[in-house]
């Protein structure tokens, strides 16, 4: 019989109450001792308790999930600062196999996330962020409420979550086998994400040729991380594309006729999933917003292969919950981070800086604020989706309170500290409605920005461009190589050089754009070129 007991500090006093039942499903997790860390994953038992009828009980029986898992610790700084962990949950076969399956109605997979809120003291933060994108019709992690047992600990309120994952219910692009590796297989599909470098990141990917705006050292870099297909997995032609493809991209949008219909950055971007992007960072202020778990996927170019932003990830710090860097604030823009943290080490690529210099960007923008505020994105209806989970929630938020006592002092970073959990989830909703009354009057009022293009580190030039017959290549260093690819990666001109300045012929090569890698004394620099 599973007897649950949550032991409760109340000043000197150790009080005990028992957790029996759960209008919540209720997920108990045995590691037959074993204890949980960063990585590997340790094998374990999970069962899930869920019934129809709303209400659950610790020992009944397993009808939702039985059997055998991996499990491990995941979260970057939140796993060392936070005593209430999260876990990244991997389901398996009796013989040890990776086996998918449908958990608490969700898609069927074999990846799961159980996060555990904690510095987040409504609870809902992520919940509500999702449900918000959720509301554009795109794609993100579906979510379930639950309560948590490990090893006979009761662990307190947890979502259930979809990883970010290729998938037909989740991610939906083209799986990418090891040898797509020419004309349309090659071109997708690819995952591609900003993130620290920890958790289940690799570190392995590629850096961009544009360096932050206003970066206060020379460090601070944007760096593209390999999601799908993993590093480990990526064949050298794949990731020689998808790298070509994000600086073809990042230097059209830098380009002097960035806002060219045909030519111009339009053509490599699901442009509305950007501003559905934006408008979700900017309504929440997610001080981590655009710089960290920020993930872009690209489709086969027969299945729309322009790289398309989202899903979103992690925004327990957001929705006023953060005390640095302006987090606090229902005034003011996410996307200006770099101007008021640029000591920070992860900064925001040019990306946004250069679109609000598009008045077609920011039209559309203001376009599609009206049309969400018309329907989901209503003040009434967002505090109302709030009502409905924190109603949910009504009993298992105070259990959790119970085994956490510590979430009614300050954690890290909180901006406001209630005392209760009626307090915290009223900060939240005055939060958001003051938002959103500035959000109407600074989308309506919107300026294009004025800013000189950016610029490359590296010294070679390109010219003109875009060009029709002939171009001129120039570098501060001898050329050994120059190499032209058609945005397939098919090689179209290799040259071999020893000279810093050449005039190119491509007179016979249909219009559109290529990528021009130029080997000289240093490192292989690749640009954009478009025959118009």
């Amino acid at each position: 019989m599973r007897l649950i007991i949550i032991l409760v500090f109340l000043g000197t006093e150790l009080l005990a109450q028992s957790f029996s039942s759960s209008s919540l499903p209720i997920v108990v997790i045995d590691t037959r001792n074993r204890p949980i860390i960063n990585e590997p994953k340790v094998a374990a038992h999970m069962g899930i308790v869920n019934n129809s009828t709303g209400i659950n009980l610790v020992t009944g029986p397993f009808n939702d999930w039985d059997g055998e898992i991996g499990i491990e610790l995941r979260g970057s700084s939140s796993q060392f600062l936070f005593d209430k962990k999260g876990y990244g949950i991997e389901l398996k076969d009796t013989d040890g196999t990776d086996s998918s399956s449908v958990i608490l109605g969700m898609g069927k997979e074999e990846d799961w996330v159980l996060h555990g809120p904690y510095s987040d003291k409504s609870l809902i933060r992520n919940v509500l962020a999702f449900h918000l994108w959720e509301a554009t019709g795109r794609y993100g992690s579906a979510t379930r409420w639950c309560e948590l047992v490990i090893n006979g600990d009761y662990r307190g309120v947890y979502v259930m979550m979809e990883k970010v994952k290729r998938d037909g219910d989740r991610v939906d692009i083209t799986r990418l086998n090891e040898n797509d590796n020419n004309g349309d297989e090659v071109t997708g599909g690819y995952i591609v994400k900003l993130d620290k470098f920890d958790g289940s990141n690799s570190g392995e990917g590629f850096e961009s040729k544009f360096p932050p705006p206003l970066r206060s050292r020379s460090d601070q870099v944007i760096f593209f991380q390999y999601d799908y297909p993993k590093g480990r997995n990526i064949s050298d032609s794949q990731e020689a594309y998808i790298e070509s493809y994000v600086d073809a991209f990042e230097q059209v949008l830098a380009a002097g006729n960035f806002k060219h219909p045909v030519s111009g950055y339009r053509r490599f971007i699901d442009v509305g999933s950007f501003i559905d992007f934006t408008l979700l960072n900017e309504i929440t202020r997610n001080v981590d917003g655009y710089r960290l778990s920020t993930f872009l996927h690209k489709d086969r170019d027969s299945k729309d292969g322009r790289l398309k932003i989202g899903p979103p990830w992690d925004f327990n710090l957001a929705f006023g919950n953060a005390d640095y860097c302006d987090g606090w604030e229902t005034t003011g823009w996410a996307w200006d981070f770099n101007k008021i943290c640029n000591n920070d080490f992860w900064l925001i690529p040019f990306w946004w800086n250069r679109f609000l210099q598009d008045e077609g960007f920011i039209s559309d923008l203001t376009a599609r604020w009206l049309e969400l505020r018309s329907g989901a994105y209503k003040t009434d209806n967002i505090l109302a989706f709030i009502d409905d989970q924190v109603s949910l929630l009504e009993q298992p938020q105070l259990r959790n309170r119970m085994r956490w006592p510590e979430v009614d002092n300050y954690i890290w970073p909180n901006a406001f500290v209630g005392g209760t959990y009626e307090n915290d989830v009223n900060f939240l909703k005055s939060w958001i409605t003051e938002r959103l009354e500035w959000l109407d009057q600074a989308i309506s009022n919107l300026q294009l920005v004025t800013a000189t293009e950016p610029k490359f580190e590296q010294g070679i030039e390109l010219s003109p461009n875009p060009f029709l017959n002939t171009f001129t290549v120039k570098s501060p260093h001898i050329i050994e190589n120059i190499r032209i690819f058609n945005l397939k990666g098919s090689l179209i001109w290799d040259q071999e050089l020893n000279q810093k300045e050449i005039i190119l012929d491509l007179s016979g090569y249909p219009f559109g754009v290529y990528l021009v890698r130029i080997q000289n004394a240093g490192n292989p620099v690749t640009r954009v070129l478009i025959k118009e």
